[in-house]
């Protein structure tokens, strides 16, 4: 292209054919890299398993395209020996539409990247589907900075000054808004580390109790039980005591039914019907099988624990409800005393009567 355009302005007089002479050849090129080269790549491509390359070179494509048809617009205006100011506007905006083009061919590849990326786990352990976004939002503050970049010396304008500014104005918004990016960059951190993913129950501090239903930058979001969606922020979740009921090698999580009986009991009947009552109850898990634990001796009788463990833990409050229920029947039936605080009152002396 560039050999074309020395030649036509060193060979040709006429300035309107000079300018139709580098478009056409700027609109061949254009047309030969849209129905010659795009096609043989997409054949070579289809040997492959992924359709990442197919998209990655239409975008590119495109861009290219484009770019080619820009430079002849471009060249064809400099061989008409305009005036300084007017060519020079002239090229700033042929090449702010081209650095706008590749902007967008870069974010998109960059997009389909990821996404392809973060489905092979096996291979990339840091791209992963909860970490897309994270990345996904990395990668378009670095191609609009670019772009930013780009676009100020296309316009021969000093970034030095834009930098320096930049910088003064981002450390006031970081003293203004510190609450915000504490949550920003904990939000970061909880999509890296992956402490819970979305439709775990998780249990913050040991009082708010929830179903994760959504993790975002600033803020995570919980469904509790009375079915009301609670916003936490990042920052709070990240310096909370966590417990993920859902992590661990399995969903299951365990039980606790604790139970006085007065002393006296016989002690192998009271595990026989804690252990029967426990039997055929949904939800229970078969393995590990239901146990009782004999934990102490206790201020008014013999303190002793059912374990159970549940399928998952968005069972956990109708198994206890049925265990409940069960041990209070089996113990009924079977003449076992639960015993219970009594207070007696002796009156030492009974006020008289006035006489």
């Amino acid at each position: 292209m560039e050999k074309i355009f020395e030649y036509v302005t060193e060979n040709v007089s006429a300035p309107l054919l000079r300018v139709i002479l580098i478009i056409g050849a700027a609109l061949l090129a254009a047309f030969c890299v849209r129905l010659v080269i795009i096609p043989f790549l997409l054949r070579l491509t289809k040997k492959t398993r992924t359709e990442l390359d197919d998209q990655i070179i239409h975008t590119l494509g495109q861009a290219v395209i484009w770019t080619l048809i820009f430079l002849g617009i471009g060249w064809s205006l400099l061989s008409l020996n305009l005036s300084p100011q007017v060519e020079s506007i002239s090229v700033a905006i042929l090449k702010t539409l081209v650095i706008l083009f590749w902007t967008r061919a870069s974010l998109r590849v960059g997009n389909l990247f990821l996404e392809i990326m973060s489905h092979n786990r096996d291979r990339l352990n840091w791209i992963q589907p909860q970490t897309l976004p994270l990345l996904q939002i990395s990668w378009k503050v670095i191609v609009v900075g670019a772009m930013a970049y780009f676009l100020l010396i296309a316009w021969r304008i000093n970034p030095t000054s834009w930098l320096a500014s930049a910088g003064v104005v981002g450390i006031a918004i970081g003293f203004a808004a510190k609450d915000t990016l504490a949550n920003l960059f904990a939000g970061i951190f909880i999509l890296a580390d992956t402490p819970f993913k979305i439709g775990d129950y998780v249990v913050l501090d040991n009082s708010l109790r929830g179903k994760i239903v959504d993790i975002g930058i600033r803020s995570s979001r919980l469904l509790t039980r009375d079915d009301v969606e609670v916003t936490v922020p990042n920052a709070v979740i990240a310096n909370a005591q966590l417990i993920n009921e859902t992590g661990g090698p399995y969903q299951k999580i365990r039980v606790r039914v604790k139970v006085d009986v007065a002393y006296g009991s016989d002690v192998d009947q009271v595990r026989e019907v804690l252990l029967s009552s426990a039997e055929d109850v949904k939800h229970i898990a078969t393995h590990p099988t239901p146990r009782v634990r004999f934990r102490e001796f206790g201020g008014s009788g013999l303190r002793f624990e059912l374990l159970a463990w549940v399928e998952e833990p968005v069972f956990r409050g109708r198994v206890l409800d049925q265990l409940n229920e069960r041990v209070y029947k089996a113990f009924n039936e079977a003449g076992i005393e639960i015993p219970y605080t009594k207070q007696d009152v002796y009156v030492k002396e009974w006020p008289g009567n006035g006489d």
